[in-house]
């Protein structure tokens, strides 16, 4: 599934058509995906102007100049794909060079201008749903989130507050996104990695220090993540379809067997299944 940085890198591909312009038509080819599509959506987007596009989480929300707001989930294999877009040295003019329609095409954005946005799910793992701007933070998907990674309310105070007496596994505290919003397997098993911590260690026994490190390996993790176009595994791609490259950059994840890359380690990386997820970690030099 893909995690904070392949949602927030299809964020920025999707803000040069989508931001500021008017949906002149929204061709909602089936009734549901993951959960049933809101009533009548196809009409409440059309004609609608999109204000901003922003992300919560692992969720793209579009804000709309009609008070509601598109919230819009990727799920397993869900792709945005953006077409009709001009070079970028002309900016606000746009082409009509779109691809043909593939078979999983559930949901086209047919943007005044020419641009095309369109959601593609071969799994039916994803979904979309409206609601009211005013309200977005009560919907059943945003309400229990913890702050985001990237935001001022995640800091090493916080969530060592958060940490201090559980005995669950510093990895499964961290997947939890009522803890921290949009960490998933694979930034959380290079994060503790980079801050020498295992993620059997349990969250409660972890000191203040290390919980600072870790707070800001995280958000390094993830900036370094974002600014590679995230991690191409299985169906992600960008929102142009190009392919992101941190995967390249993996120190652990998927890495069973291979010499641990730390400075003066000679560990070996090893896998272990917590959880149903596989965990990726040195033992010789995350404790």
């Amino acid at each position: 599934m893909p995690e904070l940085p392949e949602v927030e890198t299809v964020r920025r591909g999707l803000a040069p058509a989508m931001e500021g312009a008017v949906i002149a038509r929204a061709e909602v080819r089936r009734p549901d995906l993951r959960w049933p599509f809101p009533p009548r959506m196809g009409a409440r987007l059309t004609g609608a102007r999109v204000l901003r596009l922003g992300r919560r989480s692992k969720y793209l929300l579009a804000d709309l100049d009609r008070g509601e707001t598109l919230i819009m989930h990727l799920g397993m294999s869900g792709r945005m794909v953006v077409s009709g877009l001009a070079a970028p040295h002309v900016p606000g003019r746009f082409h009509h060079d779109h691809p043909a329609p593939e078979r999983h095409d559930h949901v086209v954005l047919h943007m005044e201008g020419g641009a095309r946005i369109t959601f593609n799910d071969a799994r039916r793992f994803g979904a979309m749903d409206l609601t009211a701007t005013d309200a977005l933070e009560a919907h059943s998907w945003l309400a229990t989130l913890g702050p985001e990674p990237l935001g001022n309310g995640f800091h090493a105070g916080y969530l060592h507050a958060r940490l201090a007496g559980r005995r669950m596994p510093v990895k499964a505290a961290l997947l939890d996104q009522r803890i921290v919003a949009g960490l998933g397997n694979i930034y959380v098993c290079e994060a503790l990695h980079r801050a020498g911590i295992s993620p059997k260690r349990a969250a409660g026994r972890i000191s203040a220090g290390r919980i600072e490190r870790l707070t800001e390996v995280i958000r390094a993790t993830l900036r370094d993540a974002i600014d590679a176009g995230g991690s191409s595994l299985r169906d992600y791609r960008q929102a142009d379809g190009e392919l992101g490259y941190f995967q390249h950059s993996f120190r652990v994840y998927g890495r069973e067997g291979a010499p641990c890359p730390a400075p003066g380690c000679s560990g070996t990386v090893r896998r272990a299944v917590q959880s149903g997820r596989s965990s990726f970690w040195c033992p010789g030099c995350q404790r």
